[in-house]
């Protein structure tokens, strides 16, 4: 019996238990949809952590206040408790002059909630007051009116840039020009002065857009009330200098703020470059994927276990017929080529069923969550591939079974 035979026959024979058929394809549509799913949702993760980070520059280096998780003292040579955020802004100033081959702007900055409400309507977002080099550092752009100048810095004067999402919060249209108007900010009125260009959200889902800015003498003396600054982000002249800028940084604020030996457990601050920042986030992007594929894999595997108890039933179902078969002339190969086919046809269309769900279920959550997904023609075919294979692996056994029984014992199977 040629192939065209064997294909005709495994196709009727499939067709005649219709619906034992599709819950056996089950697992395999499972499996290959949640694979396909999954690994769309974090090529687009992924793409969307890369986009984030290079939007802000790839030349971006971050420096987070903090205590030391060690601390020597002189006395006694014991250790106790870290010492507290001692960041200023004249270490943001010496900074920018004591480098001027390595960084090329700073913008040192402060931030926390705020209530914000405009005629009758109020609502909560998060303020940063910082300098007028925040836009080039952080490559923001205004869409409308203008930022605040050294003379608002300097006299801690009480203007603001916001964003659309403050518009949408206080007049309930994103598009709204606040440029001009007043709204009251922890019940101070501010000038708004400008509105910065739509940014949307981060990879890890904060709105970029939910924001006052403020500048940093306003926020820290009329909102904060505070002395210190939370971090100071430093443009560098060039990917390359990065390195070098960040150990210039952590020996001068070490020296500046007296912290002993170790380092960088005494440190009372942490630098981040955003390679790290992309290096962290996708490498927690990456293990979430691994782990949801493994338990796709678990779907296939298990899929494959039911296409071969189905398979042995139906060896068991059709013993005679394969004692029929057997006494007409055909081979064990025949019978082997025969069950071979019909556990693959079985992983096949449930794999190009599992496919076609997980590219729609991709799409779908893109359109509805807002979620960023790209659909790997690798990803497809591996799927493809891989049910074609559990079909087969997990068919070997029932077809080998089948071709190995003798026709007469067969024909007396009752």
């Amino acid at each position: 019996m040629n192939i065209f035979e064997s294909f005709r026959v495994s196709i009727r024979g499939l067709a005649n238990n219709k619906l034992r058929s599709a819950l056996t394809m089950l697992g395999i549509i499972i499996g290959v949809g949640v694979v396909i799913l999954v690994v769309a949702i974090g090529e687009g993760a992924t793409q969307r952590v890369t986009e984030t980070v290079n939007s802000l520059g790839t030349n971006l280096l971050t420096v987070f206040a903090g205590s030391s998780r060690v601390r020597i003292t002189a006395a006694s040579g014991k250790t106790d408790g870290g010492s507290t955020n001692r960041m200023t802004l004249d270490d943001a100033t010496h900074i920018a002059e004591h480098f001027p081959k390595t960084v090329e702007a700073i913008a040192p900055s402060v931030g926390g909630g705020v209530s914000i409400r405009m005629g009758n309507k109020d609502s909560t977002s998060r303020m940063t007051g910082t300098t007028v080099d925040y836009p080039f550092v952080k490559s923001l752009d205004i869409d409308r009116g203008r930022f605040f100048t050294d003379a608002e810095v300097e006299g801690s004067q009480k203007v603001c840039v916001v964003g659309t999402t403050i518009a949408e919060k206080l007049t309930g249209d994103s598009h709204t020009n606040l440029a001009g108007q007043t709204i009251a900010m922890n019940r101070q009125n501010f000038l708004v002065v400008g509105m910065q260009a739509p940014k949307g959200a981060t990879s890890w889902g904060q709105d970029q857009d939910d924001i006052v800015i403020v500048p940093i003498t306003t926020a820290m003396r009329r909102i904060l009330n505070k002395r210190n600054i939370d971090m100071i982000s430093v443009r560098c002249t060039s990917q390359t200098m990065m390195p070098l800028a960040q150990e210039q940084i952590s020996n001068f604020l070490r020296n500046r703020h007296h912290a002993p030996p170790p380092y960088p457990d005494n440190d009372d601050f942490k630098i981040f470059s955003q390679t790290d920042l992309l290096a962290t986030q996708q490498s927690v992007t990456g293990t979430m994927t691994s782990l949801l594929s493994a338990v796709a894999v678990i779907s296939l595997i298990v899929g494959g276990i039911g296409i071969m108890n189905i398979m042995l039933v139906s060896v068991t179902e059709r013993t005679r017929e394969i004692g029929i078969r057997k006494a007409i002339g055909a081979t064990p190969r025949d019978i082997l080529m025969q069950f071979l086919i019909e556990s693959s046809i079985l992983s096949l269309i449930g794999g190009l069923i599992g496919i076609g769900l997980g590219v729609g279920g991709a799409y779908l959550l893109a359109t509805i969550g807002g979620w960023s997904a790209i659909v790997n023609a690798t990803a497809v075919f591996a799927a493809v591939a891989v049910s074609v294979g559990v079909g087969l692996f997990f068919g070997i056994y029932p077809a080998s079974k089948a071709a190995k029984l003798h026709p007469i014992v067969a024909l007396r199977f009752e």
